[in-house]
């Protein structure tokens, strides 16, 4: 009989134990792995800045800052800043605690490739920096502009230089980098006056201001002239931002021919410490888009 007790009585102890163990190891399993992809904008080795017109579009503005932060990104960049609800957007911004790392403030057109627009440039780029002052913006995206007719690249070239040494001190005045952004040929913007790394190098150089550097387009680049760690090297004193989309497609990396890893090591390498743009459409949405970025950066 006090056999048969004991030997139930370790059963049920055996029971219990086990019961324990397996809570235990269930709950430690727990704790130990949560959600991985709930915040894939959390990178190892680069910060990125959502392009918040390509990503989440059809939301107001405000509320795309909002959609970055909840994926854990800490900068966005947008596009022109007139037609924005400028007080909406720096609300989300104090908010959120996301900031904006640049913003478009010159275009296309009028092109500063083109002499008789140079009072409006120069009045818009002052109207610029205003709002990058505002909102605490380091940093605004000039174009040079399409082809002039009559006008060689050469002549449009020099008149861009020519543009930029008098904005310059407009820019440093107020502490706003300009960064001036070559476009490609063969994909998007035909008719353009400026592609590639050489003649962007060339131009900044000549102006030689602090303020007055290269917006870096890696998708723009790549299909321009590849060698993109290269080219890199050989341009960085001139390097104020870099931007990113893979090629084909203009989507997020992984998705196109470019070894995105490869280059995030190499700004490492050189030091760079600013955010990249991420001015690429989401393939399979934001979520997916940001799993990969994040993918690309982990070395």
């Amino acid at each position: 009989m006090h056999t048969k007790r004991r030997s139930m009585m370790s059963s049920r102890s055996f029971l219990g134990t086990a019961c324990l163990v397996l809570a235990a190891t269930f709950m430690l399993g727990f704790q130990e792995s949560p959600a991985v992809d709930d915040k894939p904008g959390r990178t190892a080795n680069t910060e990125f800045a959502i392009n918040i017109e390509m990503w989440f579009r059809g939301m107001p503005y405000e509320q795309r800052i909002h959609k970055v932060h909840e994926l854990g990104y800490k900068w966005v960049e947008f596009w022109p800043w007139r037609g924005k609800d400028l007080e909406a957007i720096k609300k989300a911004c104090n908010d959120t605690g996301v900031r904006i790392a640049q913003f478009t403030g010159w275009g296309f057109v009028p092109g500063m490739n083109n002499p008789a627009t140079r009072k409006a440039f120069l009045k818009e780029i002052e109207e610029a920096c205003k709002v990058a002052d505002e909102l605490d913006v380091p940093m605004m995206t000039v174009v040079a502009g399409n082809d002039q007719p009559g006008m060689s690249q050469e002549q449009m070239h020099q008149n861009v230089i020519d543009a930029l040494k008098e904005a310059a001190p407009i820019a440093e005045k107020y502490g706003v980098m300009l960064i001036l952004e070559p476009m490609n040929i063969r994909v998007d913007h035909k008719g353009h006056c400026l592609y590639g790394s050489p003649d962007a190098v060339r131009i900044c150089r000549e102006v030689d201001s602090p303020m007055v550097k290269i917006n870096w387009d890696l998708y723009h680049m790549q299909i321009s002239e590849g060698d993109l760690c290269g080219r890199l090297r050989d341009g960085f004193d001139q390097v104020g931002y870099i931007q990113l989309a893979d090629h084909p497609g203009r989507n997020e990396p992984g998705t196109g021919e470019i070894n995105y890893t490869r280059v995030f090591q190499e700004l490492k390498k050189l030091g760079y410490d600013k955010p990249v743009g991420c001015e690429c459409n989401p393939r399979e949405g934001e979520r997916k888009a940001a799993e990969r970025i994040r993918k690309a950066d982990d070395f």
